[in-house]
């Protein structure tokens, strides 16, 4: 039941059942490697550090909230994928989850492809100066420009939606003179253990074209049909935050089922599959994500004794791992305010940023950790809630954690596991500017995103 179901009303809802909540760490200052990123430390004077800064200084120079990314952790992570899947397999960084002209830099350096679903994203790719051959273009609901863009300037795949995306994205191609190669999103079906926001391959919902209703079937048709386009392969997306293997084993079954369909009506063997990302991430200590290279050769095994089965030859795989990559690699930086205690409830600790930064927690109930960073603390744990400045009850950062009793205005606490989607969905909500990005690597952070100002507000409001 959601909590503002719950049937003693909206202020019952949101109160804590005694043991609701995780019991509270033995070490409040211990900051656990599984969420927080690869170079993150405590300095001898009890100060965390990334990349060898402390944080204190990074509030200092540029202020806060501020998200704070480990670039050298980014870039571990993207080669973990490259070397997991090898040569034999193409790896897409899902852009939705944080894009940024350096984030494009450091994906072409380490080889990784990349994946857009958007104009803006599309132009941040080609301004940073990713190959367009190396870059697939999604989306439920491409328009003739936006597709008459990517076909012009050389996107590599487009994975067509809907039979419409089909006769538009042939018309476009035909008119440039371009065999545009596509693959087909189809949705196999699959409920994926996850919030119902993000599980993308159930049938009751907008993505790709259904198997079991024989849409996917036509779709294939209809491509086959045009000689503007070739067919290179399907596309399935099971949905997100996702750490159990099976949901992928029943999708790479069903989309070689497909597969061998097609090639027993059209006498065509497709190269290629993305069964693409979703794979999750530790938010929390209890939280078990998989490695790269666990998640490599299941897929890699499941794909392989499939098309054995089918009598088919395995095709090339592709995946698209966003938040699994950037999602660990950074912190969100907050000052603390106000500190308000609710006697037999819990503290509402508030501080400078909210939903406008992070809005996951407010959309999906998501549950994140928090420390205090810019100093240890001895005292006693203390139940608190963190939230933000904004207009609205749910502003809510963390729902429930512990931080030091001592716990003061001024004190730095920083959110880890806030590369993924914090940034790409950031708000102006209550007219709030937008944090930056910094990056930080080997001593040293340099802004890759700038703040916004209220300059940039006015800028947009014409009056």
């Amino acid at each position: 039941m959601s909590r503002s179901a719950h049937p003693a009303g909206p202020r019952h809802g949101d109160v804590l059942p005694e043991g609701h909540y995780q019991a509270p760490p033995a070490d409040l200052n211990a900051l656990d490697p599984k969420v927080w990123s690869r170079t993150v430390a405590r300095n001898a004077e009890g100060v965390a550090t990334v990349g060898g800064i402390d944080v204190r200084r990074l509030a200092a120079e540029f202020g806060t909230p501020a998200y704070v990314l480990d670039e050298e952790d980014f870039r571990s992570r993207a080669r973990a994928w490259r070397d997991a899947f090898g040569t034999g397999a193409d790896v897409y960084y899902a852009g939705k989850a944080f894009l940024s002209k350096a984030v494009v830099r450091w994906l072409h350096e380490e080889g990784l492809n990349l994946d857009v679903c958007s104009p803006g994203e599309l132009a941040v790719a080609l301004a940073a100066g990713m190959p367009p051959e190396r870059i697939a273009l999604h989306g439920n609901n491409k328009s003739a420009d936006e597709l008459e863009h990517a076909v012009k300037t050389g996107v590599g795949h487009i994975v067509v939606d809907s039979y419409e995306e089909i006769g538009r994205l042939a018309a476009i191609a035909a008119r440039q003179g371009v065999r545009q190669r596509v693959l087909i999103r189809i949705t196999v079906g699959v409920e994926a253990h996850t919030h119902e926001f993000i599980a993308t391959a159930h049938e009751d919902q907008k993505f790709g074209l259904s198997l079991t209703g024989g849409a996917a079937a036509e779709a294939v048709r209809r491509v086959l049909g045009h000689d503007s386009l070739e067919l290179r392969g399907i596309h399935s997306h099971i949905g997100s935050q996702i750490f159990d293997m099976a949901g992928f084993e029943v999708a790479a079954r069903r989309v070689v089922g497909l597969l061998a369909g097609i090639r027993d009506e059209h006498g065509v063997q497709l190269p290629e599959i993305d069964l693409g990302g979703g794979l999750g991430i530790a938010y929390t200590s209890e939280d078990d994500p998989r490695e790269p290279a666990e998640i490599a050769a299941a897929l890699a095994d499941i794909v392989r004794r499939e098309c054995a089965a089918a009598n088919l030859d395995a095709p090339r795989l592709s995946v698209e791992p966003g938040r699994a990559i950037v999602g660990p690699t950074a912190f969100t930086l907050y000052e603390v305010g106000t500190i308000k205690p609710l006697e037999g409830l819990r503290t509402y600790v508030s501080v400078d940023g909210g939903m406008s930064d992070n809005i996951r927690t407010a959309l999906y109930d998501a549950e994140y950790s928090v420390a205090l960073v810019s100093r240890t603390s001895d005292a006693e744990p203390m139940l608190v809630r963190v939230v933000g400045k904004h207009c609205e009850s749910g502003d809510i950062v963390v729902r429930d954690a512990f931080l030091p009793a001592d716990l003061a205005p001024g004190d730095l606490i920083a959110v880890p596991a806030t590369g993924a989607y914090c940034r790409s969905m950031a708000s102006n909500y209550n007219h709030a500017l937008k944090p930056p990005v910094l990056a930080v690597r080997d001593g040293a952070a340099r802004v890759i995103v700038r703040r916004e100002t209220e300059e940039d507000l006015l800028r947009l409001d014409i009056g």
